[in-house]
């Protein structure tokens, strides 16, 4: 099973701008608004907005995908040569996997 994308993250200075751009000019249905973290529903694929840092400045993005088997996954993709920032790690939400 190929994998599915199922989050797009995108890292912003201002919040309540980027929640109002997507929301009312882009027209996106908000899930919920924080200050750490907002999410939109776009179908199968969930935006996310959370605050730029050094290491996540504003406007890059992250993409998440969801596979079946996360260490069978990484394994796969190690043979083709994909180079991983850190070995797969779970987390309250699910199995992490960094490029």
């Amino acid at each position: 099973m190929a994998p599915k994308l199922s989050y797009v993250i995108e890292f912003v200075d201002d919040m309540d701008r980027a929640v109002k751009f997507y929301s009312d000019v882009i027209g996106l249905t908000l899930k919920f608004q924080s200050p750490g973290w907002s999410e939109f529903s776009t179908g199968d694929t969930t935006l996310a907005l959370h605050p730029a840092s050094k290491k996540n400045p504003a406007g890059n993005i992250e993409v998440g995908f969801n596979v079946p088997d996360l260490n069978k996954f990484h394994e796969e993709m190690k043979s083709k040569g994909v180079r991983f920032l850190m070995p797969p790690k779970l987390q309250d939400s699910g199995g992490i996997l960094a490029v």
